[in-house]
């Protein structure tokens, strides 16, 4: 037997494991409308009355949990303990960024990976490839370039203002100088006669506090996008559910996510130092994404399919890069930000209260998965 006829076998194995680009892509596709999960699964403990009831509940309870959790920050700029540069608003939005961090790590990303390893999907391509760590992984990588390029933008804005400021101040300084009176023979600064004036004179360069005041803008605004794209997916999650046992433990999981993550990016829109409308309607744009997510839910609960191949991969896809974002802007923008800033590195007790409250939101985050 020649050495070829001997490991032909082995050829014919890897030709059956082998997948062309074109053959993966068309896959690809073809699993977005075929399906072989058409009906849904009867729940257990259905009850559609009593579910509805406690949908509409779960409306109000959750859009008041996240009026409250991001309004503390705007209302806490008039009391002391609540300021933005407080020990207490820092410790608290430590706990709220480890919330949020959870919420990517343990909530999000293992969704993900289930709705996009679910068994209604074809196994080619989906079971070949770890889409939902990828999908979360570029998320991450793009939130970072957005930063980088609106940072750069606002940064370029603000130096145009100062230059603008900067060229008129030294228009109307030019003609003060203009006095009459030989002055010549005089040394600048030397007054004759009550002739001459001096006006000073002085510029504004980029400070660190024009750079931090950018930085929160940027930051509010890239948090806020993460916040909402996975908000309207757990509201959507909950209206299609017919079984009070499913929505009951997931609307008290929902509430305390939505209040400290309403409060985490309060303070960040505080920070920002936009004006009353614009930090307004970004605030009521997060109080009312995740109830408008029930909302839909409720809406298309009748003939929605959540098994079906296309609202697994777009959920799979949204809860993907949702949880990029929130690991991203939790590791980065809140955790790394404060913990390395120069109020918490020089306070020994404020870092020791900061570390216990950032554990203790992640804890008690990812032990509500239990339910939710």
């Amino acid at each position: 037997m020649s050495l070829f006829q001997e490991f032909y076998p082995l050829f014919n194995i890897s030709e059956k494991v082998w997948i062309s680009p074109g053959s993966f892509f068309r896959n690809f596709s073809e699993s977005m409308s075929t399906s072989i999960c058409d009906s849904i699964e009867a729940e257990p403990c259905r009850d559609d009355k009593t579910a509805l009831i406690l949908k509409f509940v779960a409306i109000a309870t959750i859009l008041l949990t996240g009026i409250i959790g991001i309004a503390i920050p705007f209302i806490g700029k008039n009391w002391r303990l609540l300021k933005t540069d407080s020990s207490l608003f820092l410790a608290t939005k430590a706990f709220a960024a480890g919330v949020i961090l959870a919420t990517g790590f343990v909530h999000m990303l293992p969704e993900a990976t289930e709705s996009l390893t679910n068994s209604c999907l074809p196994e080619t391509p989906w079971s070949h490839f770890p889409f939902s760590g990828f999908i979360a992984m570029m998320g991450a990588l793009v939130t970072l370039l957005v930063e980088v390029i609106s940072t750069q933008y606002y940064e370029s804005k603000q130096v145009r203002k100062i230059r603008d400021v900067q060229d008129d101040a030294a228009g109307c300084e030019s003609e003060s100088l203009i006095v009459p009176g030989a002055v010549n023979e005089k040394a600048f600064g030397e007054a004759e006669e009550g002739e001459i004036h001096i006006v000073g004179m002085h510029s504004h360069g980029f400070s660190d506090d024009d750079e931090s005041g950018v930085r929160h803008i940027v930051v509010s605004q890239v948090l806020e996008l993460g916040v909402v794209s996975h908000s309207i997916m757990i509201g959507l999650s909950l209206g299609v559910s017919h079984s009070p046992c499913t929505i009951r433990p997931l609307l008290g999981a929902l509430s305390f996510h939505q209040f400290f993550e309403g409060f985490a990016l309060g303070g960040c829109i505080s920070l920002a130092k936009f004006g009353s409308l614009h930090s307004t309607i970004m605030a009521c744009f997060f109080a009312i994404t995740t109830p408008l997510g029930v909302g839909i839910g409720m809406i298309i609960s009748s003939f929605y399919n959540p098994n079906s191949p296309r609202a697994l991969v777009v959920e799979g896809i949204l809860d993907s890069i949702s949880a990029g974002i929130l690991v991203y802007m939790a590791l980065v923008d809140l955790i790394a930000a404060d913990f390395m800033s120069k109020k918490m590195r020089c306070n020994g007790k404020l870092q020791v209260v900061s570390y216990i409250s950032l554990f203790l939101g992640a804890g008690l985050m990812a032990f509500l998965a239990v339910w939710s």
